[in-house]
């Protein structure tokens, strides 16, 4: 049985394309509030789940030892755009730590941001692994190595050597933070590689909502992760500019709406989000791996849903990204991507997330 449609491509009067996808909608006690779709088949979350992630970071007290404020918090929950603000700020993480850039093992791409690509390349330079959209997370392990480090009185550049490796200490931590907080076995999980090296776990959609509804409330979290979760959360509210960057989803929903929502893209289609008003977490996958067309059009409908949005500003914002114009190279209006009209009435549930 395939997962059903949820965003189809308009182009006229009539739809070009769809997108087929499935998620779950689940609150901190691990009831399904809604879902469509396969919520049960283990998917690879990918950078959607870089607050879990993140959460050792702090619960170690590594983000207290090294001074890590709010902008460098939320660059270590980001996929950015590797603006030059993102780059700075991750190369300060990482000189608090009394590192560079030498040590981080994400690899380096262009600035996805074309203005600060153009720029870079103008100036004559390269990128670095500063420039790597995970730049932000990898800077957070490396703070997070150094702590252990110091505990273990070793040298924190020698420890650090394949940080990224699934049986590293610094990974072992942050596995166990997922496994955590989701509930899911990652021993017996299939795992691969990332796009920045780390490893990623397939995870059931119900139990990836589940963790993000823990995330949004602390309930069923250790009072020291609870408090690490609610910390991160804050400070990606101050700070949305660091999660994603100019004109993106994530920065431009949490620069409007603040600690009310959590939300974060993740390669391949992969969607997470806390609500941390209403209790719950959100999960979504496409099949297609569609992000920016597909899946943050679910995630808009999604929040329209659950979110309650207050104000017409808000409504509108949603509104525009459920709902979006599409138009060619002359500004001409050609056609809209929107949510399914059964996206729009998500059915509620009662049962028991398993």
């Amino acid at each position: 049985m395939s997962n059903p449609i949820l965003v189809q491509a308009w182009r006229g009067d009539i739809v070009e394309s769809q997108h087929r996808g499935a998620y779950a909608v689940v609150d901190a006690d691990g009831t399904l509030v809604a879902s469509a779709g396969d919520i049960a088949r283990p998917v690879y979350p990918r950078s959607a789940i870089k607050v879990l992630q993140a959460l050792p970071l702090v619960e170690s007290g590594a983000a207290d030892r090294f001074g890590l404020g709010d902008e460098q918090l939320a660059l270590a929950c980001a996929s950015h755009r590797g603006e030059a603000e993102h780059a700075r700020t991750a190369a300060s993480m990482l000189a608090r730590a009394r590192m560079d850039e030498q040590v981080l093992e994400c690899g380096a791409h262009w600035p996805y941001d074309e203005t600060a690509a153009r720029a870079l390349a103008a100036a004559g330079q390269r990128p670095s692994a500063l420039h790597n959209n995970c730049s932000g997370k990898h800077a957070g392990f490396v703070c997070l190595g150094c702590q252990m480090a110091a505990a273990q009185g070793r040298d924190a550049r020698a420890f650090l050597a394949g940080y990224v490796r699934p049986d590293h200490p610094v990974m072992r931590e942050v596995s166990a933070a997922i496994e955590a907080t989701t509930g899911w076995r990652l021993a017996s999980a299939a795992r691969a590689t990332d796009g920045c090296s780390i490893p990623t776990y397939a995870i059931p959609l119900t139990h990836l909502a589940h963790a993000f509804a823990r995330i949004a409330t602390g309930q069923g979290l250790p009072p020291a992760r609870a408090a690490a979760a609610k910390r991160l959360r804050a400070a990606v509210a101050k700070a949305p500019f660091m999660v994603a960057g100019s004109g993106r989803f994530d920065t431009r929903v949490m620069d409007m709406f603040g600690e009310r929502v959590f939300c974060k893209v993740g390669a391949e289609g992969m969607y997470c989000a806390a609500l941390p008003g209403q209790g719950l977490g959100i999960a979504a996958k496409m099949d297609d791996g569609n992000n920016s067309r597909a899946c943050e059009v679910v995630m808009a409908a999604l929040l329209e849903t659950f979110l309650a949005p207050r104000m017409a500003s808000e409504q509108a914002l949603l509104a525009s990204l459920s709902n979006v114009t599409l138009r060619n190279w002359r500004g001409i209006e050609v056609g809209r991507l929107a949510a399914h009209e059964d996206l729009q009435r998500p059915p509620r549930f009662g049962a028991a997330a398993r």
